[in-house]
């Protein structure tokens, strides 16, 4: 005798297949709208919150690979075959937005250029910055923070890879300079300004030596699988630039970092060029 529930158990399952694979692609994505989340301490919608506000966010919350860390030395494993960063960049058009959260350069398309990682191309997708640092180095915190977002052009599976910059006060930072007029026409306001044609080699690395690990998105919805490789070299920022970026957004809160996150034994590995 035939089970009659076999059927409806093999629709269930290619449904649940069907929805699954759809998974990346809809929630890889970081969050655009401020309205659904904030930095405010204390808020319902702040940080130790954001897992509980919406289901597919609960990576938030209870996942195993969180971002930002702690890149402590002890912690730390050199790995000199990880070999220098293969960047290839090349000049796009591009706009400034306020993102309410953040102030963020995007690029169009693929074509402002991209790295690779492990033979895979990430292409550069957009770039923005946070206050405080939301990674730190042996318990610092850095004045500024910048990601350079990147992903694969496979458009079923977004897989992200994401650079990250760190500032001290001192220097004016160039890049910085030349987006300071457009950044002050947009102060509280949800808009966006199209810069033309941008170079994202103007942004300077620096040293060659970087950290890498795996990790997530630091805002909704936290995808965990980030593979992260952050500059070891502290670059330089004006208080100015740092006031500017903070003031320009409408969050009303003193900062936009989130806490800092348990490791879970994972592995940060360091490359150091031999000299």
């Amino acid at each position: 005798m035939k089970n009659p529930s076999k059927p409806a158990f093999i629709s269930s399952l290619l449904i649940f297949v069907f929805l699954f694979s759809c998974l990346p692609s809809t929630t890889a994505q970081e969050v655009e709208d401020e309205r659904e989340f904030d930095y405010l301490e204390g808020s319902e919608k702040g940080p130790r919150h954001w897992g509980e506000i919406r289901e597919e966010w609960a990576h938030c919350k209870n996942g195993g690979m969180q971002s930002p860390i702690d890149l402590s030395s002890r912690r730390v494993k050199i790995i000199p075959k990880l070999g220098q960063l293969k960047r290839s960049y090349k000049s796009c058009n591009a706009t400034l937005h306020n993102r309410g959260h953040d102030i963020s350069v995007q690029w169009v398309g693929d074509d402002a250029g991209s790295i690779q990682i492990n033979g895979t191309d990430y292409f550069l997708k957009q770039s923005h910055w946070h206050s405080p640092s939301e990674h730190s180095i042996n318990g610092r915190r850095y004045d500024l923070e910048l990601h350079m977002v990147h992903e694969t052009q496979d458009p079923s599976v977004k897989n992200i890879a994401v650079v990250g910059l760190f500032y001290k006060i001192g220097q004016p930072d160039a890049f910085i300079s030349k987006l300071m007029k457009n950044l002050v026409s947009i102060t509280d306001k949800k808009e966006e300004r199209n810069m033309g044609v941008i170079d994202p080699a103007e942004i300077k690395m620096g040293g060659k030596k970087y950290y890498r690990y795996m990790g997530s998105l630091t805002i909704p919805p936290c995808t965990e699988g980030v593979i992260w490789t952050i500059n070891k070299k502290i670059r330089t920022v004006s208080r100015k630039q740092v006031k500017l970026l903070r003031e320009a957004v409408h969050d009303y809160a003193e900062r936009n970092s989130r806490p800092i996150q348990p490791l879970n034994h994972r592995e940060i590995q360091l490359y150091g060029p031999n000299p």
